[in-house]
């Protein structure tokens, strides 16, 4: 069972990224502060639900929460400042978008840039342990799933309208086959699927 809060002085918003592994796209980021009190028997981490759930749980979390904001950096920065630091940046917009200032934050994973003055926490799967970190990964998650699927459009030879970037066997045969487009992380490795087999 997921837990409401990780302290209980401060306004607290939950912090989580989607698409750091992704070949191609942006890194976007969430954060959620949740009303004192939220509960909810579906929401979990956004990778054990499925499309439609984290969708229907989108509108819900939008309606529910206190605050809310998402942010991306793209793949140009990404290249220029790595997808770590690319992360920390895109969870830092979306503190800075919420319409209240969290007095802490929690943070999904085991490193965080510090944001300011505001005293923070890392949680390892955070975003199965705490509501809001929770609700930043369903955000963040489908927030980046519609950015993908638009682009999809202009290049609909790398199936990004199902990978959504990440690395499968067919988006990276298609790289090695006809090359990268402009929204392509220049930095991260592709490598021959075929070499696996041996």
């Amino acid at each position: 069972m997921l837990s409401g809060r990780f302290q209980h002085e401060l306004l607290e918003a939950g912090c989580d990224e989607a698409g750091r592994g992704c070949l191609a796209g942006p890194v976007f980021a969430a954060a959620v502060i949740l009303p004192d009190g939220f509960e909810h028997d579906l929401l979990n981490d956004s990778k054990q639900l499925t499309e439609e759930v984290r969708y229907a749980l989108r509108i819900e979390i939008e309606q529910k929460a206190i605050a809310h904001a998402v942010a991306w950096v793209d793949n140009l920065e990404i290249d220029t400042i790595n997808i770590l630091n690319a992360s920390f940046l895109a969870m830092h917009r979306a503190i800075e978008k919420l319409r209240l200032s969290p007095g802490f934050l929690i943070i999904d994973g085991n490193r965080f840039n510090k944001y300011k003055n505001v005293p923070h926490q890392c949680i390892i799967e955070g975003d199965a342990k705490y509501f809001s970190i929770a609700a930043a990964s369903i955000l963040a998650k489908t927030y980046r799933d519609d950015y993908m699927k638009q682009i999809a459009q202009e290049h609909p030879e790398y199936d990004w309208h199902k990978n959504k970037g990440y690395p499968t066997i067919k988006h990276r045969e298609t790289i090695l086959r006809i090359g990268y487009t402009p929204y392509h992380r220049r930095t991260f490795r592709v490598t021959d699927p075929q070499l696996e087999l041996f």
